[in-house]
């Protein structure tokens, strides 16, 4: 079971969260707390695996907690959840350790896949946010389309049509309807292209694939 501490300071929002990670089968939650004190405290004293929180709350923000919640001798995947799409927080929230970062409009799917996502060490970034690393990404970076091309060429066809439908910014539901397969095996076929390219989330194999001109 994948065991979670949900972190935000209004009582419905973690009612909300409550419900739908219920509905997962193979979640707990461990704990549940009301600002980033409260979440680095519940955190030492409960085994967590993965951490929901809120960006914006009183007192110590999700920020700072996550930075300390990084520095626990077993730290938990954290999340970052806000209402706000803005690239201050994605940057912030990555720095501090947070290897997701969602809306709260995330559908309930996509909140549960992203979930199972961190605990399998992978990270996630809601799809409008991938969105628009890529394109930061792309104004800095030269582009290596040769290079890209080759080390995507150790893909297979399906594994490629998944990767580049995750770098235009697709969650796995949207991939596996597009694609017409499971959403286990999008899962899948993520994970084993992540493995042979050498990488560790979406994000790298999205901006790959943008370097490669497939997108």
């Amino acid at each position: 079971m994948i065991r979670v501490l949900i972190v935000d300071d209004e009582m419905l929002v973690r009612s909300g969260l409550r419900l739908i990670l219920a509905e997962a089968g193979d979640m707990v939650i461990a704990a549940e707390a009301r600002d980033g004190a409260e979440a680095v405290s519940a955190a030492r004293l409960h085994p967590v695996d993965v951490v929901l929180m809120d960006v914006r709350m009183p007192g110590m923000d999700g920020l700072t907690a996550a930075a300390k919640l990084h520095d626990l001798p077993h730290p938990p995947k954290v999340i970052m959840l806000t209402t706000f799409d803005e690239d201050e927080y994605v940057q912030a929230a990555l720095r501090a350790g947070a290897v997701g970062f969602l809306l709260k409009d995330t559908p309930p799917r996509d909140l549960i896949e992203a979930v199972r996502t961190v605990a399998d060490g992978n990270a996630m970034l809601a799809p409008s946010i991938t969105r628009r690393l890529i394109s930061s990404f792309a104004e800095i970076t030269p582009s290596h389309a040769n290079d890209a091309r080759a080390r995507l060429a150790i893909l297979t066809e399906r594994e490629r049509d998944v990767m580049v439908a995750v770098a235009n910014g697709m969650s796995n539901a949207e991939i596996a309807r597009k694609l017409a397969m499971a959403e286990s095996t999008v899962r899948a076929h993520v994970s084993k292209s992540l493995s042979k390219l050498g990488m560790t989330n979406r994000v790298q194999a999205a901006i790959l694939v943008h370097d490669a001109h497939l997108v």
